[in-house]
C-alpha cells in the first residue's frame, strides 16, 4: 500500500476531513460546562480534526453494488474530542455525478462536521493555475475572518481595516485607503461587526452569485485569493451550491449539498513542493475546493448553525459533484 505520502505533509489532497473540518479558535470549546482541548495544528487554532485527523487513518471498506463505503471508529478522546463516533462515508457514481454521503453516529455529545477536500483544476492535470475558471457560489452572506482565519469582527485602526475587508481584500491587512475608487466610497466605513459576524457579500469580492473569471476577479480586488466560509441556505434536501466552468474545455463541475456551508478555497498555501503525476508540481493557485461543511467554529458561535451530535442522533450530510461539458 503506498500510503506513505498521506502520513507526511501534505494539503488534505482528495481527503475527508473530520471530526470537525475547518477551523476551531484556539483548539478549545466548552460542552455542559466542561472544557476540551483539542490538538493544536494550525497557528493558535485547531484544523480539520487535528494532528491525525481523519485524513491519516486507515478506513475499512466496502465495495457496494454501485460505489464503495468506507467506515471507521473515532475513539472517545481522539484528538481531544469527547466520545467514541462511528462514520461512515459513501461513495456512488450516476453517470457523470459522484455523490458523497457522511453518517455519523456518537456516544457523548460531540461536534461533528465532515467533508471532502479534493483540489480540482478543469483545465487538467499540470495545468499550471485557475485563474480563467469561471466560479458562481450562491450565497447572500459569508464569514469575515482574522488574520488566523477565524470568524470574528471587523476592527478599524485609523483609516484602515483590520482582517477582511468587507470593500476590497481577503488580507489580514487591507492596503487600500477607504478613499481609493478601489473602495465604494459612497459607503461610510463599516462599524465594528461582533464576533461571529455574518457579512452580506452585496458589494465586495465575495458577492459570487453572478459568474466571475478568477484571475481578473483577484486581479480587481486586489486580493490574495479565497479561503472562506459561504453561507448557504440550510436544507435537509438536495440544494444547488456553486458551479465552475473552464472555457477552454468547456468541463462544468456543480456542486450541490445539504450543508449549511461551503468553504472556497483557492489553494493560497500550495507552494509547488508536492508532485504529483507525471511529475506535476502544485504551485500556489494551482486548484480550487469547494468543502460543503458547517461553518468554522460553530462549536463556539451559538448563532452558527448546529455542530453538535448528541447520542441517539444520527449525523447524516450529503454532497453531490455533478461534471459535465458546455
Amino acid at each position: 500500500m503506498r500510503i506513505t505520502g498521506y502520513l507526511q505533509k501534505q494539503p488534505y489532497f482528495g481527503a475527508v476531513v473530520g471530526r470537525v473540518a475547518n477551523r476551531i479558535a484556539k483548539g478549545t470549546f466548552t460542552l455542559d460546562g466542561k472544557e476540551h482541548k483539542l490538538a493544536i495544528n494550525n497557528g493558535p487554532n485547531s484544523l480539520h480534526g487535528g494532528v491525525r485527523g481523519f485524513d491519516k487513518v486507515l478506513w475499512t471498506p466496502q465495495v457496494l453494488s454501485d460505489g464503495v463505503q468506507f467506515s471507521r471508529v473515532s475513539p472517545d478522546g481522539e484528538e481531544g474530542y469527547p466520545g467514541e463516533l462511528k462514520v461512515w462515508v459513501t461513495y456512488t457514481l450516476d453517470g457523470g455525478e459522484l455523490m458523497i454521503n457522511y453518517r455519523a453516529q456518537a456516544s457523548q455529545t460531540t461536534p461533528v462536521s465532515l467533508t471532502n477536500h479534493s483540489y480540482f483544476n478543469l483545465a487538467g492535470q499540470g495545468s499550471p493555475n485557475i485563474y480563467d475558471h469561471e466560479v458562481t457560489i450562491e450565497a447572500d452572506a459569508f464569514l469575515p475572518v482574522d488574520e488566523t482565519l477565524i470568524p470574528t469582527d471587523h476592527p478599524q485602526i485609523g483609516g484602515h481595516v483590520t482582517t477582511a475587508c468587507r470593500f476590497c481584500s481577503l488580507k489580514p491587512r487591507c492596503s487600500i485607503s477607504q478613499s481609493s475608487p478601489s473602495h465604494r466610497a459612497t459607503e461610510p466605513p463599516p462599524p465594528a461587526l461582533p464576533p461571529g459576524e455574518v457579512a452580506p457579500v452585496q458589494g465586495t469580492a465575495f458577492d459570487l452569485r453572478k459568474p466571475v473569471k478568477l484571475g481578473k476577479h483577484l486581479q480587481e480586488f486586489h486580493i490574495n485569493g479565497f479561503d472562506h466560509n459561504f453561507c448557504l441556505k440550510g436544507s435537509k434536501e438536495k440544494r444547488f451550491c456553486a458551479r465552475v466552468r473552464h472555457a477552454g474545455s468547456g468541463r462544468v463541475l456543480e456542486v450541490y449539498s445539504t450543508q449549511p456551508g461551503v468553504q472556497f478555497y483557492t489553494g493560497n498555501f500550495l507552494d509547488g513542493t508536492l508532485r504529483g503525476k507525471k511529475g506535476a508540481v502544485y504551485p500556489k493557485h494551482s486548484g480550487f475546493c469547494l468543502e460543503t461543511q458547517n461553518w468554522p467554529d460553530a462549536v463556539n458561535q451559538p448563532h452558527f448553525p448546529p455542530v453538535l451530535l448528541r447520542p441517539g442522533e444520527e449525523y447524516d450530510h450529503t454532497t453531490w459533484f455533478k461534471f459535465s461539458v458546455a
